[in-house]
């Protein structure tokens, strides 16, 4: 699964709107849209802070806990 999917996916899951999430990352909802839809990359500074919104590891956000131990 893409990132972006992933975005989605737990936005959802979470109750919250582009809006909303876009207030919380200081940011228009037409920017996180881009996020969402893959058209832009996500900044670093706006991982974290969804880490610690969703509780969630980057590596699960990015979809590589997969890659994790394998070799």
């Amino acid at each position: 699964m893409d990132y972006n999917k992933r975005l989605r996916e737990l936005r959802i899951k979470n109750g919250y709107t582009q809006q909303q999430i876009a207030f919380i990352l200081h940011t228009r909802q037409e920017q996180y849209s881009k996020y969402e839809s893959g058209k832009r990359e996500l900044p670093i500074k706006h991982l974290i802070t969804l880490c610690c919104l969703y509780r969630a590891s980057a590596d699960y956000i990015l979809g590589i806990e997969k890659f994790i131990g394998k070799k």
